[in-house]
């Protein structure tokens, strides 16, 4: 059977429910499904809310009832074909009389890869695959890349000015763009998996790296690079109540036993040859840990660190309509180029308006 533009409308649909779950699924992907009978009605839909509760395609068939068989479901991921702590999607649309079903891109997880749908087809069911396909993966940006690469997604938020700046020659940065823009980051905070940032901006600007924003969230992992332990433990990273994470490369000392009673969890990575811990192996440990999307919200240093090494795959560039001047601080801490074709080149994605402040998304990978 041929992909209809109906097939497309529908699976809008899907990806528009997924988008429900995007700040509470945490680490699992975002997923929406609509069942749609033979006369074109939408019957049940679903989605994934949170990790551990059912996934979209029961939900869907629970709100169908009967009305499921015989139906049309439109899924945004390939249905799974494991038991973790929820029974196998792609069982629960067999057993539910589902004729056909439509998705929007081949679950990039190795345990379900092109078995869900292999599972539909034996049991006579047929599949359409790569409608909206590149919505899908976008939503699950995250997750596709830690499954395929083993690292979450990188995304670099910096607030400059016209003259790219981002803080005073005196550390001051409070505040460069005005409240909408401010406003905006607090969902990209809430759709992270962890928030990192370097001591330096810990001890200047004594942020609380929590999302605030009015849906429900599941707050990120706040990680501070932080090699020496200088974090004070009366901070207010410790009062925003998610969890805190300092990575350093010092042995335990005093410091060590204050930070924990404070509420900070320790992990101690080998420092680099420069003495400093080095990103890839925190981003790998991330990884390990189910992260999927990374925001750093950090200083020059950190900043330029995690380009130079290729570790950033986006950016989000929220400048204001000032100028701030040559003596105010830079957006990276990079070795000089001395030729054209040695700078690094991103594309720009997207680009939005928030008052008299422009987002600038750029980005310089794709999940591959």
């Amino acid at each position: 059977m041929a992909v209809s533009a109906d097939d497309h409308r529908y699976m809008a649909r899907a990806l528009r429910l997924a988008r429900r779950g995007l700040y509470t699924t945490d680490p699992n992907p975002n997923v929406g499904c609509v069942l749609v009978n033979d006369r074109g009605d939408i019957v049940g839909e679903g989605f994934h809310q949170r990790a551990g509760q059912p996934h979209a395609e029961p939900l869907a068939i629970q709100a169908a009832g009967e009305a499921a068989r015989g139906t049309t479901a439109y899924v945004t991921l390939e249905p799974c074909n494991h038991h973790g702590r929820t029974p196998p999607c792609a069982e629960a649309l067999i057993a539910a009389g589902i004729k056909r079903v439509v998705a929007a891109t081949e679950d990039p997880n190795p345990t379900v890869s092109g078995r869900g749908y292999a599972k539909l087809r034996e049991a006579g069911l047929t599949v359409e695959a790569g409608v909206l396909e590149a919505e899908a993966i976008e939503l699950n940006r995250g997750y596709t890349q830690r499954m395929r690469h083993g690292r979450p997604w990188v995304r670099a938020k910096l607030a400059v000015s016209l003259d790219g700046r981002t803080a005073l020659a005196n550390g001051v940065s409070q505040w460069i763009t005005g409240s909408a823009a401010r406003a905006d980051v607090h969902h990209w905070r809430a759709r992270s998996s962890a928030i990192v940032t370097g001591v330096g901006t810990v001890l200047a600007d004594n942020p609380s790296l929590n999302a605030r924003v009015a849906a429900a969230t599941v707050q990120p992992v706040r990680v501070i690079v932080d090699s020496h332990l200088r974090t004070p433990p009366d901070a207010k990273l410790f009062k925003a109540g998610s969890e805190l994470l300092l990575v350093h490369t010092d042995d335990p000392h005093k410091r060590a036993a204050a930070l924990e009673a404070a509420g900070a969890t320790l992990l101690r990575l080998d420092a680099g040859a420069d003495g400093r811990i080095a990103p890839g192996d925190l981003l790998d440990w991330l990884g390990e840990q189910q992260i999927n999307e990374v925001l750093v919200e950090a200083g020059a240093e950190l900043n330029g660190t995690l380009l130079e090494a290729g570790l950033v795959d986006e950016l989000l560039v929220y400048q204001a309509a000032c100028v701030m001047g040559s003596d105010a601080r830079g957006m990276f801490t990079l070795p000089p180029v001395q030729q054209m074709d040695e700078c690094r080149r991103a594309k720009l994605y997207d680009m939005r308006r928030f008052g008299d402040d422009l987002r600038l998304q750029y980005r310089f990978s794709e999940v591959s």
